[in-house]
């Protein structure tokens, strides 16, 4: 049997899919599944003239559920999450080896940009808080990207070359035990289409006791983000507000979870306003309708307070 099993979850991924599974196919003694959700494009085909396995959904299930599906599809007690957009640079022993250790659960490793540059401050970053979510949503951390919240975060006193113990390495290359996968229940996969489930998965695994690495010496190229700019914008920014306060409803305090729902909502309305001289009519009614359901979550966290009676307890 395969000690690795390599899953890659595709959408719209055509003009990467084939450097990535090329990357892949050199590593001997693995397993390599796709899941694609429902790509409109040549994808799929690209797939199939690699003779890779394929797994074809009929629509979009979400890349939790996909990662889930390619997980169950194989058998290897190891499984690496590999984007479609990532190239391997190096063999997998680095991040094998570090699974010696039995209370590793996970390993991360150097992601590159097409320079050759680390890309720090994505491939390694601490869970966040509820300050930092609330940084991200007022615009706190692009403004001023040096502040101390946003510092700790993205882990930017790292350095890229030092292996360490980490909270979250970037799930677009991500190694990780079967058995914890199996343990904490797979990928979370209410988080649709995309955005915090790896964060969130890091954060269950960290809760159980396990330890979770980053490993510069196995590296790999990463492009970065090209399924979400298939998605258009007015859709982008309800999927992503949604997954933030899907991860922060379970993660922390009511109390907490109300300031995240609160910045997010003069975050956005902040960005409405901004838009309107320019005649964005439609992005006014996006950020509406994220500040509209935020007011959803602000609201249920609330009766959660009065019904306890007291501050305690998570937001789920």
């Amino acid at each position: 049997m395969a000690r690795v099993a390599i899953v890659i979850v595709t959408y719209q991924s055509s003009a990467f899919i084939g450097a990535c599974l090329d990357s892949v196919l050199r590593v001997p003694d693995v397993e390599i599944v796709v899941v694609d959700n429902a790509s409109a494009d040549s994808t799929p085909v690209r797939i199939e003239e690699k003779g890779v396995r394929l797994i074809r959904n009929s629509e979009n299930r979400g890349f939790a559920a996909a990662v889930n599906q390619g997980v169950r599809a194989t058998s290897a007690p190891l499984i690496l999450l590999l984007n479609p957009d990532a190239r391997l640079e190096t063999g997998l022993e680095p991040m094998i080896a570090r699974f010696d250790d039995p209370q590793t659960a996970a390993v991360g490793g150097l992601l590159l940009d097409e320079d050759g540059k680390p890309q720090t401050g994505f491939m390694v970053r601490n869970l966040p808080t509820a300050a930092a979510l609330s940084f991200e949503a007022l615009g706190i951390n692009r403004i001023w990207p040096g502040n101390p919240v946003n510092w700790h975060y993205r882990c930017l006193q790292n350095h890229p070359m030092n292996s360490a113990l980490v909270d979250q390495p970037a799930g677009a290359f991500l190694m990780f035990r079967r058995e914890a996968w199996l343990r904490v229940g797979g990928f979370d996969e209410n988080f649709w289409p995309v955005w915090f489930e790896d964060v969130d998965f890091c954060a269950r695994l960290k809760r159980a006791g396990y330890r979770i690495w980053y490993e510069p010496a196995a590296r790999a190229m990463h492009a970065g983000g090209h399924s979400v700019r298939e998605i258009p914008f007015s859709e982008k920014e309800k999927y992503w507000y949604g997954s933030l306060l899907r991860y922060a409803a379970k993660s922390f305090h009511p109390i907490a979870f109300a300031g995240v729902c609160s910045s997010v909502m003069v975050g956005s309305a902040a960005r409405a306003v901004r838009a309107l001289p320019r005649g964005g009519s439609s992005v006014f009614a996006v950020y509406g309708e994220v500040i509209r359901f935020t007011f959803v979550h602000l609201r249920k966290a609330g009766a959660h307070l009065r019904g306890t009676g007291r501050p305690g307890g998570r937001s789920c």
